[in-house]
């Protein structure tokens, strides 16, 4: 079981003992840092090691390699990267139906984290403790919902007036703003492997883009020069809110459960979304088209939408923004594959190249990372004693052992 210290903000765990034995709280069951999303975890049957310990497991370069972690990202990545293009393609189905409802459609999704996370907080916490986290910790969810629905806002606008090589190439911005926060803020310090990675990474999206500037895909036809300038502004406004508002979530998961980073993501997104769109969508609302395929559309999108929210805390948990980031650089080569069926587009030839070269710039990132890879938080400590012992945290492997999930 756990329960919320409303006057040090930490959730503390605890094993449950029968009714009327109040002193077995003080004396034989002491609370534990155990993971939030698991209960029943105790001292005396938990993995005794250290961070330094659980990194010299395995040695040299390579090393996280040998370790399921590493599948786990790569594959987790490559979830979210298919996540980001299929929601794309249900905007895109929507926009041929008549309904480009950017702010709006995003709403039910908002809607839809805050009923799953925020009653589950609610069971975990009760109603007084939600309130108390409210008026403590309320204000980081507020700034963090605020610069996720604007990165959402931002960068569906701007395709309405840039072309799609102009919006790709802004943002790259995010994964510079990200490493850049990074560093400075969070002292993550980045190995020459890592950094070029990243570029490799960055150079087989330079091909993507480039097969797209030779087919015409990111023709800027009927785009004027001014509508273009203001668009390229829109992406970088997206680009910058989400570099941002990726770190400050891979902070505060690595702190506090999952459910509850989520639920109030979703509770205040929800207001800041609903707010939006009914200030700025009003006109599109009012001449969209509704019928049943439109509705099936918005489902299929909050649905997967809402899949990638709830797995991107665990991604940052194992991995990090960054390389949350260039995982979704595949994402183009995604669209594709699903545009060959749905939209009858054709895949050039340099399309496979590029995925190859963003897929090895991967794992170049990872090639000098131990065991724990970018699952160790250089803000929680040696030992991760700052952090929570939750799912895919590195505190929970000392505290669990071999363990995941």
């Amino acid at each position: 079981m756990e329960g919320y210290d409303s006057k040090s903000g930490v959730t503390e765990h605890y094993v449950a003992r029968p009714a009327g034995n109040e002193s077995d709280k003080s004396s034989g069951a002491a609370s534990t840092h155990a993971a939030p999303e698991v209960t029943g975890i105790n001292q005396d049957t938990a993995a005794v090691t250290t961070v330094e310990e659980v990194q010299a497991s395995k040695k040299g370069w390579f090393a996280y390699f040998k370790t399921r972690d590493f599948y786990i990202v790569l594959i987790l990545g490559q979830i979210l990267a298919l996540c980001i293009t299929s929601t794309n393609t249900f905007s895109s189905l929507l926009v041929e139906q008549g309904t480009s409802i950017p702010a709006f459609q995003t709403l039910f999704n908002y809607v839809l984290l805050n009923i799953v996370y925020t009653s589950f907080t609610l069971y975990r916490y009760g109603f007084k403790r939600w309130c108390r986290l409210l008026l403590k910790d309320g204000w980081k969810y507020i700034i963090l919902s605020f610069l996720d629905v604007q990165g959402n806002y931002f960068f569906v606008l701007a395709y309405r007036y840039t072309t799609i090589l102009s919006a790709q190439l802004i943002n790259f911005f995010a994964i510079v703003i990200v490493v850049i926060i990074s560093f400075i803020f969070l002292r993550v310090r980045y190995h020459i492997t890592q950094i070029v990675g990243i570029l490799i990474c960055i150079g087989g999206v330079g091909i993507l883009i480039g097969s797209d500037h030779i087919t015409g895909a990111t023709s800027s036809d009927g785009i004027s020069k001014g509508n273009q300038v203001k668009g390229d502004l829109f992406a970088l406004v997206g680009a910058t809110c989400y570099g941002i508002s990726n770190v400050v979530e891979e902070f505060v998961v690595s702190k506090r459960p999952l459910y509850e980073v989520v639920g109030q993501l979703g509770f205040w997104g929800m207001i800041w979304n609903g707010a939006q769109a009914g200030i700025f969508d009003k006109d599109q609302f009012r001449t969209a088209t509704w019928n049943s395929k439109v509705g099936g559309y918005l489902t299929g999108y909050t649905l997967i939408l809402s899949l990638f929210y709830s797995l991107a805390p665990i991604m940052f948990r194992l991995s990090s923004a960054a390389f949350f980031n260039i995982s979704l650089l595949t994402g183009n080569f995604w669209g594709v594959c699903i545009g060959v069926k749905v939209f009858h587009l054709s895949i050039h030839w340099m399309y496979p190249i590029a995925f190859v070269c963003i897929v090895g710039g991967l794992l170049v990132y990872f090639v000098s990372k131990k065991v724990l890879g970018e699952a160790t938080k250089p803000w929680l400590g040696q030992n991760q004693e700052q952090g929570v012992a939750g799912v895919g945290t590195a505190r929970r492997r000392v505290v669990r052992g071999d363990t995941v999930v």
